[in-house]
């Protein structure tokens, strides 16, 4: 019988640039994908779930789990420390179950380095500056001042846009979808992810 060990998709992009609404709406169209629940020492935000969102933890308690090698990627991202528990990921890949992360370049070279084999990355490009910066604001989350940060660290984040395995520009949210979850289903038909498949050949040629 061909099995197949689960696959990590990641998506990347600049604050406001979509992957978030895009990570949302795969979940929703696909269920053999879940999503990584990341730990993480900001504060949590109204109508955010423990466990669900995030597991939110003091900054003594990640160090400790950083150093206990619990973690398969961490980051420091405005002034905040994010990382996803090692654990989960792996009880999920090994039962066939692919596992969606909506993490930054540096979580993306941390899990490149420990799971190339199992990695499919995607960067989201947004439009324009312009409409960065008009996404932003409208969704009302943050401060100006914050809001001002993100812009400027946008052009740092683009910059890692060739260390990806697919580019998608978000003009439009429901093409972007569809694209993100197009690449899900041909990265999973893939001749290496497929475990029993030359035995499965050689029993067809055998006439089986």
């Amino acid at each position: 019988m061909i099995t197949r060990q689960g696959l990590m998709l990641v998506l990347s992009s600049p604050s406001g640039a979509g992957k978030t609404s895009i990570a949302r709406a795969v979940l929703n169209r696909d269920t053999g994908i879940t999503m990584s629940v990341s730990a993480t020492t900001r504060p949590r935000r109204p109508g955010e779930t423990e466990g669900k969102d995030y597991y939110f933890v003091d900054d003594q308690k990640f160090k400790m789990d950083v150093n206990n090698g619990l973690f398969l990627e961490y980051a420091r991202v405005f002034d905040h420390h994010y990382g996803t528990p090692l654990g989960p990921v792996q009880k999920l890949l090994s039962s066939g179950r692919d596992v969606l992360f909506d993490i930054d370049w540096q979580g993306t070279q941390q899990i490149k380095e420990k799971a190339r084999d199992d990695l499919v990355s995607v960067f989201v490009l947004p439009p324009s500056t312009a409409e960065l910066e008009k996404r932003l604001i409208k969704r009302a989350q943050d401060s100006a001042e914050v809001v001002a940060g993100r812009m400027a660290r946008a052009a740092d984040e683009l910059s890692h846009y060739p260390e990806y395995d697919y580019i998608i520009v978000n003009y439009d949210l429901v093409q972007s979808i569809d694209a993100v979850h197009t690449i899900l289903k041909a990265e999973r038909l893939r001749r290496s992810r497929q475990a029993g498949l030359t035995e499965f050949v050689k029993q067809l040629r055998e006439g089986g």
